[in-house]
């Protein structure tokens, strides 16, 4: 479940980024917190297991950031 949650707000702030590029910084943003929240949650745990337990957490963090990224750069490239 999380997964998709995650895949869809991906895709919602591609799109988003395409179409207006600052506006999508916000967005981000508003994706980051709670991932970074989790993140830092799971890393309380001791050893292996807050390694384990924040990876999905950093994943999906990248995942927003290369997503937003990816549509403000191809916005730029763009004739538009």
């Amino acid at each position: 479940m999380t997964i998709a949650i995650i895949a869809g707000f991906c895709v919602l702030l591609l799109v988003l980024a395409f179409l207006a590029p600052k506006l999508s910084t916000y967005f981000e943003r508003a994706g980051d917190k709670p991932l970074s929240l989790g993140q830092r949650a799971g890393s309380e745990a001791p050893g292996r297991l807050g390694r384990w337990l924040q990876k999905p957490f950093s994943s999906g963090r990248k995942a927003v950031h290369k997503s937003g990224s990816t549509g403000r750069k191809e916005r730029a490239k763009s004739p538009l």
